[in-house]
């Protein structure tokens, strides 16, 4: 029996004139994932098919299980469209896979995409219902609740027997919704909206804001190992180190200590607009909460986003805490943010933050020191590492 994967896509299927480019991303994305293992990948306009050695099944799956734009996935075994080469492997596959010593209730569902087979779907499932029952005195029939579920897919030039199907991650192939740069922290919240955000088909830039000596070279670090984590879903990504230190040290020094954190954030956004202008970003994404700190009030956002005029996407905007911190779990950056290295949110940070500001005051506040120049300074010093999700520190790589 020829073993594979079979992929089913899904939301995909619902873009109409887009299919193919979602599809097509889909497959690029796959064979980037794959290559360093020695598959074979093929598609359609309704699923994709991975064939590999049973020696590396178990690194295709977990691969498989790292990839957005998948809706479910199933080890089938491929065969000969015609009623005995499905038969035979339906027996193979049943005798290989279950205990004959237990009793099983199992049901067959044909899916019969090639009209021109010799047998509808409904005749096909009787029919195979029937050989199962005669070969196996161990399987009866259960078509509301079995407990082995025997799929037949039937296509023009080859058929697939499955049995067990598993729940893709779902959403859109990356790529396929443009570029948005993530203001990635060292905290939770960030690294899951970069997640959530990656899982809608947006291809991120990663952003870090650091003010060394105030930050450390261990901060910089945690936030490495953190887009580490997000490139295994979303492919290579950049890295943009952001040398926020001057600025950062001249607003404590010019405005009102309840409203630095108002003012610093208003920096980062124009700094953000100016970056994705560089960069060709769409979107600026982050990880905000609606309540979670001063700087996240409604109030707060409102003032701190008149600064630019470029889409903030905020995709953890309405989740409590417990939520995040669930998903930061799921995909591995909970222990790496809560490593106790400060970043340049969380140093400064005032006993009163204003949680209410009034824009006219910010307005006036940043109007007593040169931001523009400093910001100019900024763009020009940047230091970018590029991340995929086998880096290493021999990567380190200046590019601009």
């Amino acid at each position: 029996m020829k073993q594979l994967i079979l992929i089913k896509y899904g939301e995909l299927t619902t873009k109409k004139g887009n299919r193919k480019l979602f599809i097509n991303t889909l497959y690029k994305n796959i064979l980037a994932k794959m290559a360093n293992l020695n598959v074979q990948i093929s598609r359609d306009m309704s699923r994709m098919y991975i064939e590999y050695e049973s020696s590396i099944q178990k690194k295709v799956l977990k691969k498989i299980n790292q990839i957005f734009g998948i809706h479910s996935f199933s080890v089938a075994y491929k065969t000969k469209t015609d009623l005995k080469s499905i038969k035979d492997t339906i027996y193979d596959v049943l005798n290989q896979t279950l205990n004959l010593q237990t009793e099983y209730t199992f049901k067959v569902e044909t899916k019969r995409s090639f009209k021109q087979f010799e047998l509808d779907s409904i005749t096909c499932n009787h029919q195979l219902g029937e050989f199962i029952l005669k070969t196996f005195n161990n399987l009866k029939v259960d078509v509301h609740n079995p407990q082995v579920l025997v799929h037949v897919e039937i296509r023009k030039d080859f058929s697939y027997i499955y049995l067990n199907e598993y729940e893709g991650l779902g959403g859109y192939p990356v790529g396929t919704l443009g570029k948005g740069m993530l203001m990635l922290s060292g905290g939770i919240d960030s690294p899951v909206a970069g997640y959530l955000a990656t899982k809608r088909g947006i291809k991120l830039d990663l952003v870090y804001f650091e003010a060394i000596p105030h930050t450390s070279l261990e901060a910089r670090n945690k936030v490495i190992e953190l887009a580490k984590k997000l490139a295994i879903y979303g492919g290579n990504m950049r890295l943009i180190i952001v040398p926020f230190t001057k600025l950062q040290e001249t607003i404590y020094k010019n405005v009102d200590e309840d409203y630095s954190i108002t003012i610093m954030r208003r920096m980062m956004y124009r700094i953000m607009e100016k970056l994705s202008l560089k960069f060709k970003s769409l979107a600026i994404i982050n990880g905000e909460s609606v309540g979670q700190v001063a700087s996240q009030t409604l109030t707060s956002m409102n003032v701190i986003n008149s600064v630019t005029n470029f889409p903030i996407i905020r995709p953890v905007a309405c989740f409590d805490k417990l939520e995040i911190i669930k998903i930061s779990k799921q995909i591995d950056t909970y222990d790496i943010s809560i490593l106790p290295y400060e970043d340049c949110c969380t140093i400064f940070v005032p006993k009163h933050p204003v949680i209410n500001p009034n824009l006219q005051k910010c307005l006036e506040m940043e109007n007593t020191f040169d931001y523009e120049k400093l910001i100019s300074e900024i763009i020009n010093n940047l230091l970018i590492i590029k991340i995929d999700e086998f880096y290493e520190d021999n990567k380190y790589n200046d590019i601009i």
